[in-house]
């Protein structure tokens, strides 16, 4: 993981993320050289929704929630992401106002690509387009198939696919990814989530470690999760 980079060090750290792969020099060094890089610390906003767009942002360190607030206050953590993963990327592309909330789960350094920098990018290199559409493509999928989870499966199934997912997801730990936010990711409440961790201890299929989930059965763990 490269921490406190430059716009020179940039350009190299966004070669072979999804969008970025394949480019031109030229197209990393413009949007390496438009970027702006900010910090934010824990629970701080990055973006609102429904305001004006700044732009896509890239994660330099940290983790960001992605989420939405109904009306009566409850929240939904649609995405968590990490080190080098994008987010604000559709309304960066079309023009529109942010689509969902953004904050900090922790200390978060990010690069802000204003939406201008990425469509002129766009235009001049074919690749990036590409690589553009790719890269949203896997986004909604991934949106499609946590629409099935929370329609499909009991909170015990999708807890025991969050946890086997954060073994190939760093984005899924790390600082700031507590049970409030494995919650609001799962569309439940830490209480139930406390209630089946244990239910998962007592099946066999992890253990806790002071404040760790420890995978001590992945057999078991796939068994409920029904993969």
């Amino acid at each position: 993981m490269m921490l406190h980079l430059t716009h020179a060090d940039l350009a190299k750290f966004l070669q072979g993320r999804v969008y970025f792969d394949d480019l031109q020099p030229a197209t990393l060094e413009l949007l390496a050289g438009r970027s702006v890089r900010r910090r934010f610390a824990p629970g701080e906003m990055i973006s609102v929704e429904g305001e004006p767009t700044s732009g896509m942002w890239m994660i330099e360190s940290g983790r960001v929630r992605i989420f939405k607030v109904s009306p009566g206050g409850a929240e939904l953590v649609l995405h968590l992401l990490g080190d080098g993963e994008t987010f604000n990327d559709i309304p960066a592309l079309d023009g529109g106002e942010n689509a969902a909330n953004a904050a900090a789960l922790s200390h978060v350094v990010a690069w802000l690509l204003p939406a201008e920098a990425l469509r002129e990018a766009m235009m001049r290199d074919n690749v990036l387009a590409l690589n553009v559409i790719r890269g949203l493509t896997g986004r909604i999928r991934r949106l499609v198939r946590k629409i099935e989870d929370l329609s499909l499966y009991s909170v015990t199934v999708r807890l025991a696919r969050f946890l086997l997912n954060q073994v190939a997801d760093p984005s899924l730990s790390g600082p700031g990814v507590t049970r409030t936010a494995i919650a609001a990711y799962l569309n439940t409440t830490p209480q139930t989530i406390s209630n089946v961790l244990r239910e998962l201890e007592e099946a066999g299929a992890i253990r806790f470690d002071r404040h760790r989930i420890m995978i001590v059965r992945e057999d078991i763990l796939r068994q409920i999760a029904l993969v």
